[in-house]
Parts: structure tokens; C-alpha cells; sequence
């Protein structure tokens, strides 16, 4: 048996009560264990299923952070800018009163 065909031994014990509390009179020990070995089958596919599906909901999850993260760097990037913008008027109109000072303290 290799790694991934080794089945845990909570599983194996999981079928085999299952099997053993569905067990019908007259049933042999053999029926018993086919029954617990396909039951076992049955465990070991919701397994791998709901693993998938974590694996795809872990997948969409990290693409929306991933996309939201972008969007903020995004915005961060636009306030940034929309914070010069606002700068702007207020830097000329400092440099005009102070070209206007300097030019009226050089012509008197």
C-alpha cells in the first residue's frame, strides 16, 4: 500500500460500527466486512469531495483578497493623487503672494 491508499484507522473503525449496527440476522461475518469495506468507500469519497470543495472555497477566497487588496492599492493610489491635486491651488497661491511681496518690496 502507498501513502495516499492507506486508509486511517478512525475510518475503518467508523465503517465497521456502521456495519455492524445495520447487520441483518443470518448475515455472515464475510457480508459483514463486505458491507463495512464499501461503507469505507463511501467515507473515503466525501472525504476527497469536501476536500475539493475546501480546496475551491480557499481558491475564491483568496482571489477576492487578492482582488480587494489590488482594488485598495488602487485607491490608495488615487487618494494619493487626489491629495496633490487638492495641494496644488494652495501652493500657487502661496507662490503668488510671495512673488507679489517680493516684487512690491523691490519696487519700493
Amino acid at each position: 500500500m502507498s501513502k495516499k491508499d492507506k486508509v486511517s484507522d478512525k475510518t475503518v473503525a467508523e465503517s465497521l460500527a456502521v456495519a455492524k449496527a445495520t447487520q441483518r440476522p443470518g448475515q455472515t461475518k464475510e457480508q459483514t466486512k463486505l458491507i463495512a469495506q464499501g461503507i469505507q468507500k463511501g467515507i473515503e469519497h466525501y472525504k476527497k469531495q469536501h476536500k475539493a470543495k475546501l480546496r475551491e472555497q480557499d481558491k475564491q477566497r483568496k482571489a477576492k483578497q487578492k482582488s480587494s487588496h489590488q482594488s485598495t492599492e488602487s485607491s490608495s493610489h488615487s487618494n494619493d493623487s487626489k491629495n496633490y491635486s487638492s495641494l496644488i491651488p494652495w501652493a500657487l497661491l502661496v507662490i503668488s503672494w510671495i512673488g507679489f511681496i517680493v516684487y512690491f518690496l523691490q519696487t519700493t
